[in-house]
């Protein structure tokens, strides 16, 4: 299951429109372009579930890479430095990776 049948599929292609070219990522808009801040608690949660590929309860720096092919398997890869500045903003407790929690309000922020 992938994150895009939780959401509209022409949101989601407004949403990697706006972030085509490298270094163009932007977690909040493109988490409001893509309707996943509309989303309730529960289904954000089930995006989380999807995007940590490998079942840890976390969403660690390589998962994070391959964050918008969650949305379109034909999507970029974000960038070293959008990575970085992905995982900096979401990981609230400094711990090297983003947890259901924190995933949650950094969509709803």
């Amino acid at each position: 299951m992938a994150v895009a049948s939780m959401l509209k599929e022409a949101d989601i292609k407004a949403a990697l429109a706006g972030c085509k070219a490298p270094d163009s990522f932007d977690h909040k808009k493109f988490f409001n372009a893509c309707g996943l801040s509309g989303k309730s608690s529960d289904e954000v949660k089930k995006a989380f579930a999807i995007i940590d590929q490998d079942m840890s309860g976390f969403i660690e720096e390589e998962e994070l890479t391959l964050f918008l092919q969650n949305f379109s398997a034909g999507a970029r890869a974000l960038t070293a430095k959008e990575t970085k500045a992905f995982l900096a903003i979401g990981d609230a407790d400094g711990d090297g990776m983003i947890g259901v929690d924190e995933f949650a309000t950094m969509v709803k922020a």
